[in-house]
């Protein structure tokens, strides 16, 4: 029998943590609670958890500054959960690298759906190192996307980036100057049954551009009302 998924509740409300460890043991997860940051980033390397539900109001330590820690040195999926329903939070907190936001309070059903959803697309994703078909490459002058080993070259040195930012611009690379609609980049990288919004796109379209450069042969483009596009220059 396969081991377990296990869930690290991170919320300073015991009642609450206790209430999402009832809900996901139903669903047969293992599920660890901590109750502020620093106890969360302690159990983070000793639980080793294939998820984290991570509360954002947290005594000391509050889960943006918990997210970011994590992200420093893993890809563990996140999922914040907060009472701020606002846009700002909720940018802010895919841009530290959540992979999911969920606003108090929640339905538990959709909660369970979000954490399957969440780990399904973790779970598709190729490892870093496995091997991928030949020709999972596309090169540009000063830019090599390569998917067989997840790894992008850009101005002669290696870029960090997580999976899902890579194969976003893989994705738009391997189809030059074509449009694409957020909604279509949500179905090709994060899958149909991704529970999210098309704000997640702009999110990782904005982080690819902090680190990739428009170059003069090539650039990433908005097409302001529809999408974004690969930009490939003849000129």
């Amino acid at each position: 029998m396969a081991d377990k998924q296990k869930i690290l509740i991170v919320d300073d409300d015991e009642n609450i943590a206790e209430l999402i460890s009832l809900y996901l043991t139903k669903e047969c997860f293992d599920t660890c609670m901590v109750h502020n940051g620093e106890e969360a980033l302690l159990k983070f390397h000793s639980f080793t958890p294939d998820l984290i539900l991570l509360d954002l109001m947290l005594p000391g330590i509050d889960g943006y500054h918990v997210c970011r820690e994590i992200r420093r040195e893993s890809q563990t999926p996140i999922i914040m959960l907060s009472a701020k329903g606002e846009v700002f939070d909720k940018v802010l907190g895919l841009e530290l690298g959540a992979d999911d936001y969920i606003i108090k309070p929640f339905d538990s059903k959709e909660l369970v759906a979000r954490v399957k959803a969440v780990l399904r697309r973790t779970a598709a994703a190729p490892p870093q190192a496995a091997p991928a078909p030949e020709g999972d490459v596309v090169s540009y002058p000063d830019l090599i996307v390569n998917l067989t080993n997840y790894s992008v070259q850009y101005m002669g040195h290696t870029v960090d980036m997580p999976p899902k930012e890579l194969e976003l611009l893989y994705f738009l690379a391997s189809s030059p100057n074509r449009v694409f609609t957020r909604e279509q980049l949500l179905d090709h990288i994060w899958g149909y049954e991704y529970i999210g919004d098309t704000r997640t796109v702009d999110v990782h379209i904005k982080r690819l551009r902090e680190k990739i450069k428009d170059h003069p042969h090539w650039s990433l483009s908005t097409v302001w009302g529809i999408g974004y596009k690969f930009e490939v220059k003849t000129s």
